[in-house]
């Protein structure tokens, strides 16, 4: 089984006198020599390297401690989470499963190896618990899938200890340069040494500033389909608000290829995104659950505890607890899914050869404040019809399509900030302002009606409903207030500034 740890390091480039003498750094008690290791890693990837375009690293390293299988997605500066498998001569399912989306059907295949002579040293504390790794490694790298040679270098890695605490690796730096030992240029080992055996190797790099209204729609599109890719790993890995992000990204997609159809062509878009409405579909199995279950226990949790009779908790939990671990399963396989690879096969080659209409060349300013426009009259027209209507279901079903259609104007919103500035982004935050209030109407009902169901399984094992019925009334409740507050909130957002730059709301008076 794979294991996960968080590797918190700093790489330098070593001088000729090697590791400066730390025992001055703050904390440090003693630096403790561990001896020599020998390690040997091959880092595997497809053959036109799609996972050093992303920053991530797979290898197959003997030697040391940690020997096995190690796949590194990047956090942040300097922060990596490091994926680990026991050792064997293929690359573990567990692993493959994650780089899927990456990879797709292309093969894995050996690019670099990385033979590394290291000299270890442990920093202790004065409690004698283990601060740091410090290190000298000798490297000799070779290019194995491109016609390139060899490198060879020495360089210093200071690595933080488990639960350590990150300023830590400060003090060691100021030592470091004191001594005058300088920062490494690459993030990392296998980086360098694909820059430093030859070859072309992956693209990497910005891309050029968007000017057109076709560059600012692709380069929001273009965002969201790395966004898919980036969260596909960690919702197999269950990581907290992953399905949310990912989810939220087809939406984007999705409402980026229905708002500006003046700049793509629907006609070709209109495939991709009746996949990301599916995708986005699956998604919400597990992410509406989340949200259901924390609000429901939240809301029985504030109840004071004469109040709460019968198993009420018990029962909320069993419920969230199933219904999560059905969905998982069912949210891997879709991932699995030839369905899914084909849709992100679709949105790359989308990206490849966009389906640019006329109007895609021109000045982004009123090409795309016009299509953001459109979407505000759709939200006019539905939240003042939603508002006429007696309280119901009718009323609900019709505030949950101006919910959707507020998020598209939000979404618009959004992808025209590089090209419109300030108006778009306080826009962007009032229709944000405006799906949160129909959202909590939204999650009122589908709280009113998890609760009626949970009631009658209780009422049928012959326990009390009161609970069930007191949070029912409550929900009820906050809903009212929601339909209350909705007006007012509209007026607001309708004759606001933002929504005069694009020109105010079609049809207003």
């Amino acid at each position: 089984m794979a294991d996960t740890k968080r590797e918190i390091e700093r790489k330098y480039e070593a001088g000729a006198g090697g590791l400066p003498d730390l025992t001055g750094v703050p904390g440090v008690a003693a630096v403790r020599d561990e001896g020599l290791v020998e390690l040997d890693a091959t880092y595997y990837d497809t053959a036109d390297e799609r996972l050093a375009a992303a920053s991530l690293t797979l290898r197959r390293r003997t030697g040391g401690s940690d020997a096995g299988w190690h796949l590194k997605f990047p956090v942040a500066p300097g922060v990596r989470d490091e994926i680990r498998a026991p050792l064997s001569d293929a690359v573990p399912d567990e692993i493959a499963a994650l780089v899927r989306a990456r990879v797709r059907g292309a093969a894995l295949v050996p690019v670099v190896r990385l033979v590394s002579a290291r000299d270890v040293s442990h920093l202790i504390g004065a409690d004698g618990a283990l601060l740091a790794e410090a290190s000298v490694d000798e490297v000799t790298a070779e290019r194995l899938n491109r016609d390139g040679g060899t490198a060879r270098w020495t360089e210093i890695e200071v690595e933080l200890a488990d639960d350590g605490d990150p300023a830590f690796l400060d003090e060691v730096e100021k030592r470091l340069r004191e001594a005058g030992v300088r920062p490494s240029k690459s993030p990392s080992k296998v980086a360098r040494a694909m820059e430093e055996t030859g070859g072309p190797g992956p693209r990497r790099g910005g891309r050029a500033a968007p000017v057109t209204a076709g560059d600012h729609v692709l380069a929001y599109v273009r965002e969201q389909r790395d966004m898919i890719l980036t969260c596909d790993p960690a919702v197999r890995r269950d990581i907290p608000d992953s399905v949310h992000r990912m989810r939220v990204a087809t939406r984007r997609m999705r409402s980026a290829f229905r708002t500006f159809g003046a700049v793509l062509d629907r006609a070709v878009t209109g495939p991709a995104a009746a996949e990301l409405k599916w995708l986005a579909g699956e998604l919400g199995l597990d992410r509406d659950q989340e949200v259901l279950a924390e609000r429901l226990t939240d809301a029985l949790d504030g109840l004071p505890s004469d109040l709460v009779l019968g198993p009420v908790h018990e029962r909320l939990t069993t419920w969230a607890g199933v219904r999560h671990h059905s969905t998982r399963g069912h949210l891997v396989a879709v991932l699995d899914s030839a369905r899914y690879l084909a849709l992100l096969d679709t949105l790359d080659a989308l990206l490849a050869a966009p389906p640019l209409r006329p109007k895609a060349a021109r000045k982004p300013d009123r090409v795309l404040a016009r299509a953001v426009r459109r979407d505000l009259g759709k939200v006019s027209r539905l939240v003042t019809g939603a508002l006429v209507l007696p309280p119901g279901q009718d009323r609900d079903l019709a505030l949950h399509e101006a919910r959707k259609k507020a998020k598209r104007a939000r979404y618009g919103a959004e992808a025209t900030v590089p090209a419109l500035g300030t108006p778009a982004r306080d826009l962007a935050k009032s229709m944000k302002s405006l799906t949160s209030l129909l959202g909590d109407h939204q999650d009122s009902v589908m709280g009113r009606r998890t609760l009626r169901e949970l009631a009658a399984v209780a009422h049928a094992a012959g326990e009390s409903a009161f609970t069930y019925g007191l949070l029912y009334g409550r929900e009820e409740r906050r809903a009212a207030d929601s339909e209350a507050e909705l007006p007012g909130m509209w007026r607001e957002i309708a004759s606001g500034t933002p929504v005069r730059a694009y020109g105010g709301v079609p049809g207003a008076r």
